[in-house]
């Protein structure tokens, strides 16, 4: 028997989200009747529950359900983690990486939780400075750890496609608390985050 990922969505919600975007797409002058698009409304009303999965998914939760009690006392570090989110302000992706650390204060988490988190915050309508927040309060609340450190680089299709149109522009923002408030922490964080480390 092959693992299997099965996608469930809300019959109200879709038909609600399907009749709006089929009048999103009148309203910009297509048929909605064409062939091409008959099917749209229905998959454009899916992709967006999926792309804001995150309103239905407790990140605390998915992290108590993996800390352990652990000694260990220096810099947990998980770089390079893909995200995906939308612009609350022209529902237009922004994506790019997060790097996360944490210094433990008696208990770890599975280090598989920290890309959960980020994906459960980035599901959702966002703007970066916030995600940035939410994800640095969240691990600080819950493992109580002697600091968090977050840095996220994004690219946002709303410079990209409309408005300034600026293709090559990224947006980087970060939030410390702890011991990463300290230089040398922070500036040990930083290096590892730029090291290419094999």
């Amino acid at each position: 028997m092959t693992y299997k990922i099965i996608e469930t969505y809300d019959e109200n919600v879709t038909k609600s989200l399907q009749e709006n975007y089929s009048s999103i797409i009148s309203g910009v002058g297509e048929d909605i009747q064409r062939e091409g698009l008959l099917k749209t409304p229905e998959r454009a009303s899916k992709a967006m529950q999926f792309m804001t999965k995150g309103y239905n998914e407790d990140p605390v939760e998915i992290l108590k359900k993996a800390m352990f009690k652990e000694d260990y006392s220096e810099m947990v570090l998980v770089k390079n983690i893909e995200l995906y989110s939308l612009c609350e302000h022209h529902l237009l992706p922004f994506y790019g990486k997060a790097h996360i650390a944490y210094i433990p204060n008696g208990h770890i988490v599975g280090l598989s939780k920290i890309p959960r988190i980020v994906e459960v915050f980035s599901r959702r309508l966002q703007v970066q400075e916030r995600l940035t927040d939410q994800i640095l309060k969240c691990l600080d609340v819950t493992l109580k750890p002697l600091g968090v450190a977050v840095v996220i680089e994004a690219a946002h299709m709303c410079m990209m496609i409309r408005g300034v149109q600026k293709q090559n522009s990224a947006t980087t923002t970060s939030a410390f608390t702890g011991q990463f408030k300290n230089v040398e922490t922070r500036q040990e964080f930083l290096n590892l985050v730029s090291a290419n480390l094999k």
